[in-house]
């Protein structure tokens, strides 16, 4: 998700409110947004109608959402988290009953006017955008490596390292066995790295646009799992079960034995609807 603040430096000079904007639908779209209700200290959500396009929107104190107040708000990690949560929140009502492009977080702009203009400025990508989404969701796919699996494949003789048996063990057979366990590593983490490959041509099949993520590292997977891939695949929604069962056969492959797959889905197609191009200028 983007951080970056797209508002104007002189918001807060200038009006006493701006409009933030979540998402951008059709004007038919009939939205529910009862079940939202964006950031704290703002309006109530609503619908901006341009044309035949609909922008989710709230009118939001432009003192708190000026370039400056963002840049120091958004450096704090829990005021992030608080800001992403109801912005994703509000996305997600949105994209709940029907296609909805997803804009970045802090896309603001100086009153309804300034939304406005952007919005019909874009309006041909965003009707594409639309009509690509339609019908279609975001759905994450992770490979992991688990810690535990390559350990065992790698696990020392300890009847031989542990200390001497009829004689001391020579410098170079230990320095072989690193070398051994090295190399029995690498073979795990190269077969995790085709294990992966092998879940991204299943899941291809099935979607019907991908984009290849970077993996996350070990303070976000924890020390026990190496994420080897991290992908974004949109799917039709009547192919969300071919989905489940192509995972489900890969789980229980041989091949992946030490291999974890995640799937979490269906999201709003962040990945697949370049809003923050679309958003303009504020």
């Amino acid at each position: 998700m983007n951080s970056t603040p797209r508002t104007s430096s002189s918001a807060e000079a200038t009006s006493a409110r701006a409009t933030y904007v979540f998402a951008v639908c059709r004007s038919d779209h009939p939205t529910s947004l009862s079940a939202a209700h964006g950031h704290a200290g703002g309006g109530p959500l609503r619908l901006l109608t341009v044309g035949s396009l609909s922008a989710v929107v709230q009118d939001v104190p432009s003192t708190e959402f000026s370039e400056a107040a963002l840049r120091e708000r958004l450096g704090d990690a829990a005021e992030l988290e608080r800001c992403a949560r109801a912005h994703h929140g509000v996305v997600t009502a949105a994209a709940a009953d029907g296609p909805a492009v997803p804009m970045p977080l802090a896309t603001l702009y100086l009153g309804d006017g300034r939304a406005r203009a952007a919005i019909e400025e874009n309006r041909e990508s965003f009707r594409l955008a639309l009509d690509r989404i339609t019908g279609r969701a975001e759905w994450a796919v992770k490979v992991y490596l688990t810690q535990s699996a390559a350990a065992r494949s790698v696990a020392p003789d300890t009847r031989q390292t542990a200390g001497p048996g009829p004689g001391p063990v020579s410098g170079r057979a230990y320095l072989d066995r690193l070398r051994s366990r090295q190399n029995l590593r690498e073979q795990h983490r190269e077969s995790a790295v085709a294990a992966a490959e092998r879940v991204d041509r299943a899941v291809r099949d099935v979607a019907v646009a991908m984009v290849p993520r970077r993996p996350h590292g070990p303070e976000v997977t924890g020390k026990d799992r190496t994420q080897i891939s991290n992908m974004a695949y949109l799917i039709a929604d009547d192919r969300s079960e071919e989905l489940a069962a192509t995972i489900g056969r890969l789980r229980t492959s041989p091949d992946f034995d030490g291999i974890d797959i995640d799937v979490t889905g269906p999201w709003a197609p962040y990945s697949f609807t370049d809003g923050g191009d679309l958003a303009g200028h504020s």
